[in-house]
């Protein structure tokens, strides 16, 4: 009798024994992903809602697309790029494979005078792709005679349809301006932009770059005033921005914070 009862127990045993093993072969066979398999299963670029090519900011672009491009849409570009960059939502893109869609040619939407500030690259603070937007940056985002040159180029040239003015708090040159800095071939720089200091109200005091209320009040009346020289200086330009073929717009740029206030006059 004890001598069944041991034979039953090892019967059953054997059975757990032989299903574990089945168990283990089961799992061990099962196909399993590498690394490198996970990484390419996950999507590489944000979702984009609006799949038009000319609004596609997950790719470059085209000839089609810079023809399809308003002034309009190509500030709207700018305001949602910044508020990605603002947000810390920019986009996932493959630079190196931009290279080789942009290698044969460009279309940019934009033209973008900025500060020389090491602070405030446009293709960071507006999350562009490579080929959209020309690039112009001088200490002070003054104009003058190349400046210019390279304004006529993207819009006439090269079929860009709108033109930034961007300054920015903090800035350096506005500081210099304010204190009537005197130190090589900056002061002539800085020349460029003294008459936006006297565009600002005498009732603003002290009028120097300790006041932080001054320095931002000349700091906007720099970028409009720059504006007006792009106006002013070029009737090339003059006759596009008239034509509604390209628009010619402000903004300043808050380093504190990464978000940029436009305005359009």
């Amino acid at each position: 009798m004890l001598s069944k009862k041991y034979s039953i127990s090892f019967t059953i045993f054997s059975l757990l024994v032989i299903a574990a093993l089945s168990i283990i072969i089961v799992k061990t066979a099962a196909p399993q992903k590498s690394a490198a398999q996970k990484t390419l299963a996950e999507p590489t670029q944000t979702p984009i809602p609006d799949k038009k090519p000319v609004d596609n900011i997950a790719v470059t672009q085209t000839k089609e697309s810079q023809k399809a491009m308003t002034p309009a849409r190509a500030l709207q570009l700018l305001k949602d790029g910044n508020e990605r960059f603002f947000t810390g939502a920019m986009v996932n893109r493959d630079l190196r494979a931009q290279i080789k869609a942009t290698s044969e040619g460009q279309y940019p939407f934009a033209t973008i005078l900025s500060c020389q500030d090491s602070r405030t690259s446009s293709d960071l603070l507006f999350d562009l792709n490579k080929g959209d937007a020309f690039s112009l940056r001088i200490a002070g985002n003054v104009v003058n005679e190349d400046i210019l040159g390279g304004m006529e180029f993207g819009a006439k040239a090269a079929g860009a349809k709108l033109i930034a003015v961007i300054g920015h708090t903090k800035c350096g040159a506005i500081y210099g301006a304010c204190d009537n800095v005197k130190m090589g071939n900056l002061t002539g720089l800085l020349e460029k932009i003294k008459p936006s200091i006297a565009e600002v109200s005498m009732s603003i005091t002290p009028r120097d770059s300790k006041n932080p209320k001054f320095v931002d009040a000349v700091t906007e009346a720099n970028v409009r005033y720059q504006m007006r020289q792009v106006r002013e200086k070029s009737p090339l330009l003059k006759e596009m921005i008239d034509k509604g073929e390209v628009a010619l717009v402000g903004g300043i740029y808050d380093i504190s914070t990464g978000k940029v206030q436009f305005f359009e006059k």
